[in-house]
């Protein structure tokens, strides 16, 4: 029995002695989920790059509406049922642009042109120019934010402070207008170019 005892207890010692060292290598090499930094477990994209991309796409399918309407067509507003005072198609475009300009004011980019003559736009190639210029204008302000300053109170902008909360608000804002320069192209007789396939 004491054979049988000195063996059984020399096999365990013999399997604990070749096996340590694969544990403690792992120990080494390996740190537990809970010893890695969450922030360091994926990969980091900054504020600007999310917006970025937001603000990409948005301005994609609101310029491409905005081209897709005939230039004889930018004074159009509804007529059939409650529309009485609703903005034109060009109206629609150039109050986005202006307020791109008003959200973006306070991220210490300064804009190149008078605000106020977006309102005397009539023509489509100015009205589309002066689209794209407000996107432009916009990628500009996203592109100041990071992870420092994303969230820092600045100026207000209907309720939102911040330049995180500033931009979301400004591209719901877009959105927003842009259902309705849909609403318009269809009523013309016109698929929106996001909904027209390959």
């Amino acid at each position: 029995m004491r054979t049988k005892s000195c063996v059984t207890v020399t096999a365990v010692f013999t399997l604990c002695t070749l096996f340590a060292p694969l544990s403690t290598l792992k120990a080494q090499t390996m740190p537990a989920p809970a010893d890695v930094p969450v922030h360091l477990a994926t990969p980091q994209v900054s504020p600007a790059e999310v917006y970025a991309k937001l603000l990409s796409g948005q301005a994609e399918e609101v310029v491409s509406a905005a081209e897709a309407m005939p230039a004889d067509k930018y004074n159009f507003a509804p007529t059939a049922g409650d529309f009485k005072g609703v903005r034109t198609f060009g109206e629609q475009i150039t109050h986005i642009a202006g307020a791109q300009y008003y959200f973006f004011d306070g991220f210490g980019i300064k804009p190149t042109i008078d605000q106020d003559g977006l309102k005397k736009l009539t023509g489509k190639d100015e009205i589309v120019q002066a689209l794209k210029d407000s996107f432009a204008f916009a990628h500009q302000a996203v592109e100041t934010m990071t992870e420092q300053n994303a969230f820092q109170k600045i100026a207000d902008r209907d309720g939102t402070d911040t330049r995180a909360s500033i931009t979301a608000f400004s591209l719901a804002h877009t959105n927003d207008h842009y259902g309705q320069m849909i609403e318009y192209l269809r009523m013309n007789g016109i698929v929106p170019p996001a909904s027209r396939k390959p």
